[in-house]
């Protein structure tokens, strides 16, 4: 049996995942209301195909508690958040899971950390709780780091499509996790060690941030001397070497905009190229700010109450608004003690997060006069004529209304 820890945006797919394909899954997590509304047959967030997996899943024998369960086998799917001052990452769910683990588990289990930790964090944190504990690594316990590597809005393909790795002290122990995994991954699934896997996972999402950073910071420098960005990226990305992304609002989520500081923070002296970038995507919401603001100003609105934003979640057609751009925008703009812009967001109808949040779209079209495109959920594609008449900033250049403003 395979017990699962944290039924989050990781943890709950991969246990579905698992459990619809022949594995004997318990899903564990503290949250009491949350076990509940999964043992009474509903998920806990909106995601394609999930819905679907879920009820395979309940057939393949999945059950939920808010007891670890002792076993021979952990993942542990916890939060890995950083301190905002040191940037390094703040490992205590894992810990704290690590601990609950060692209470119940029989000596010979594997414990597999699924969340993302920056490289020496399991040597750091998690091996001298175990030592401490009385456990003999390698004989009692072993340790297993087998990062995620799905994306919300996407989940269930890309548990089944994406290459996983396995980071291992022994490699046999790697190879009977590998097979865990195998039940439902049809990509490449590679055994390295521990702190390999660890940097990968970062460095994965690092490389992404570095390049989002490079088109928002060109963005500026084309603001600065009123170029056409996305004429410029378009004409570079014919040369057949060069694949510039496409500008935006900022970065969201729990990967893109958290890991790459795990690297910061562990090496200061060195990641300077990491620190400038994720300064930069940081900086993005700011930026767009004071885009509304020159765009307010050029066409003599006065009272910031009849702006709104479009779009909370961090990314298009996900409920998942962790870190969200807007959120962050919402933040800069309550420092210099302005009224929140309205906002308004087709997956987050029935969940208020900010202040001034409509429900429903017409609503907050009427009361509103510039409307800022900060998601670019297929819904906003489907209502560009109720646009017609409105001061629009276009974020990512989707609107094909003319008189569009951009960042």
């Amino acid at each position: 049996m395979v017990n699962v820890i944290g039924l989050g945006y990781i943890g709950l797919p991969t246990a579905l995942m698992m459990a619809s394909h022949g594995v004997e899954v318990v899903g564990t997590d503290y949250n009491k209301n949350l076990v509940e509304t999964l043992n009474a047959g509903h998920t806990t967030f909106k995601e394609d195909g999930l819905d679907a997996l879920f009820q395979e899943a309940l057939k393949g024998g999945v059950r939920f508690s808010t007891e670890y369960q002792k076993t021979d086998m952990y993942i542990l799917s916890v939060p890995t958040p950083y301190d905002k001052f040191s940037k390094k990452v703040d490992a205590c769910f894992v810990v704290d899971a690590v601990k609950s683990v060692l209470k119940v588990c029989e000596k010979g289990t594997t414990v597999v950390i699924e969340s993302t930790v920056s490289p020496g964090t399991i040597d750091r944190y998690v091996r001298p709780i175990i030592e401490e504990s009385g456990f003999i690594i390698g004989e009692d316990i072993h340790l297993v780091h087998a990062p995620e590597r799905i994306i919300p809005g996407n989940m269930v393909n890309e548990l089944l499509h994406n290459n996983r790795t396995i980071g291992c002290d022994n490699k046999e122990i790697g190879e009977k996790v590998k097979q865990y995994y195998a039940s439902f991954c049809r990509g490449e699934i590679v055994v390295t060690d521990i702190r390999s896997a660890e940097m990968s996972k970062v460095v994965e999402n690092t490389f992404r941030a570095v390049n989002i950073a490079f088109a928002n910071e060109l963005s500026r420098i084309c603001r600065h001397d009123n170029m056409d960005v996305y004429e410029i990226i378009r004409i570079c990305n014919m040369h057949p070497r060069v694949n510039i992304l496409q500008p935006g609002p900022g970065v969201g989520g729990h990967c893109i905009s958290v890991d790459p500081w795990f690297l910061v923070g562990d090496y200061p002296q060195l990641a300077k190229v990491i620190d400038e970038s994720m300064k930069t995507n940081d900086s993005q919401p700011t930026f767009v700010l004071n885009r509304i603001y020159e765009i307010m100003k050029e066409n003599g609105i006065t009272d910031n109450r009849r702006v709104g934003l479009y779009g909370l979640t961090y990314k298009e057609n996900v409920d998942d608004f962790r870190e969200s751009p807007t959120l962050q925008l919402l933040e800069a703009q309550e420092r210099h003690l302005a009224r929140p812009l309205k906002c308004y967001d087709p997956f987050l109808e029935n969940v208020k997060i900010a202040e001034n949040q409509y429900s429903d779209f017409d609503e907050f079209l009427e009361e509103t006069d510039m409307v800022v495109i900060m998601v670019k959920h297929d819904h906003i594609g489907m209502n560009w004529d109720k646009l017609k008449g409105k001061v629009v900033l276009d974020c990512f250049n989707i609107c094909p209304l003319e008189g569009v403003y951009h960042i």
